[in-house]
């Protein structure tokens, strides 16, 4: 079957997923053959669409993303007028000067997609957009979150779309901001988890991680995403005076133990839309970049543009992402219990690919050692509540209405 050719941007083509399997790249992952479905094939011959999942190729991060966002119906099918919307991005740290290089090391969800969304969402009628993360830190000193070209930040964009619409952007470090004391059901050993309270104001919630691979959860896209709203006071440990890890008071020893937390925190609330940045990530040894950790992969090396998908089905967008980045579906602990939990769907044949084809995106992308491999485990401790009365991130740069405090 001759590969069908990439679709430019604002031509979108419906390309069923069952006709576009991977061409040509069978070696680098081991095997050729076709992924077998989750689930047994259904007797009925003809397949059911169940959700679409949107892939814009570009070099404009910020057109991109409003394009992925039109192809799967427009922020306003997302958001309501008077709206509070969260958005979670994937950040690692930048406290210092040198952590805005998380952004070019691929560790970071990159803010030209953070400002594009929230911008679609104000326009939408959104009357309230909360950019937060809680990651490994308890505050982040956002003006070192640059756009990859260093012209601005997300403090001088919170302020601008403030200013320029009815709607107001802020820039939430989750721990100081919204502290985790929001209790969610739990099919974990805890019962309940406890997230940050962002979750009792939002009405919409939209996930935009970065593509990585991870150590302990295989990979790291818009469900694993989720692990940073979880309360670091009652999960988490300092680590090297440094950051804090969840691993003290979440189970990490199998992807499946250290997925159902996650999970649990998507299943309480479902995101209403999840974009996933393939510009510059993260393959091998993830999160982390650099030294004996995971190494930086700049896409356009590998398919000569940087990507960006988009589904109001966070499952579907993840699973599509498995499948670009050469990953068998069936093979990712986190994938397969979501969809045992009905969060969503995973089968390549019930997904509908708009923008480009399956063939003309996958690529090699190296997998993560995993954690047990590595003689490594987590903690079982969680800490107490030591860091409270830190203050309110907006010192570091939340933007409110008429400037930025």
């Amino acid at each position: 079957m001759k590969q069908e050719e990439s679709i430019s941007r604002r031509t979108f083509v419906k390309l069923g997923t069952s006709s576009a399997v991977a061409l040509g790249s069978c070696g680098f992952m081991g095997g050729c053959g076709k992924e077998q479905s989750a689930v047994a094939p259904d007797t009925d011959p003809e397949v059911q669409i169940n959700a679409t999942v949107a892939a814009v190729r570009g070099n404009d991060l910020d057109s991109m993303t409003r394009d992925a966002i039109e192809a799967v119906g427009g922020m306003g099918s997302v958001v309501n007028e008077g709206e509070t919307v969260f958005i979670k991005p994937n950040f690692v740290s930048f406290n210092l000067a040198e952590f805005r290089d998380c952004f070019h090391n691929g560790e970071c969800t990159k803010p030209e997609i953070l400002i594009a969304t929230a911008e679609e969402c104000l326009k939408a009628g959104a009357r309230e957009v909360i950019i937060g993360d809680g990651s490994q830190k308890i505050t982040y000193d956002w003006q070192y979150s640059y756009t990859l070209d260093g012209s601005t930040n997300l403090v001088e964009e919170a302020a601008r779309l403030s200013s320029e619409y009815a709607g107001d952007v802020s820039l939430a470090c989750l721990e100081a901001d919204y502290p985790g004391n929001y209790e969610i059901p739990s099919q974990t050993a805890h019962g309940r988890l406890f997230v940050s309270n962002v979750y009792a104001k939002a009405d919409r919630i939209i996930s935009i991680p970065v593509a990585k691979t991870h150590t302990a959860g295989q990979l790291t896209l818009a469900l694993k995403n989720f692990i940073g709203v979880l309360s670091i006071a009652k999960y988490g440990v300092l680590i090297d005076n440094s950051y804090w890890d969840r691993g003290a008071g979440i189970d990490h020893s199998s992807p499946e133990i250290l997925a159902q937390a996650f999970l649990d925190v998507v299943a309480a609330q479902k995101p209403d839309l999840a974009l996933i940045d393939f510009s510059i990530g993260v393959e091998g040894d993830g999160p982390t970049a650099g030294g004996s950790y995971g190494k930086t992969v700049d896409v356009r090396d590998r398919l000569g543009s940087w990507l960006i998908l988009a589904s109001t089905d966070i499952m579907a967008a993840d699973a599509t992402a498995a499948r670009i980045m050469s990953h068998s579906v069936p093979d990712v602990a986190q994938l397969t219990r979501g969809y045992a939990m009905g969060l969503g769907e995973i089968n390549e044949e019930s997904i509908e690919l708009v923008g480009e084809s399956l063939s003309d995106i996958r690529m090699p992308w190296l997998k993560a050692t995993p954690l047990f491999s590595m003689g490594m485990q987590a903690s079982a401790s969680p800490i107490a509540e030591q860091f409270r009365g830190m203050g309110m991130c907006a010192r570091g740069g939340a933007s409110r209405k008429g400037g930025i405090s």
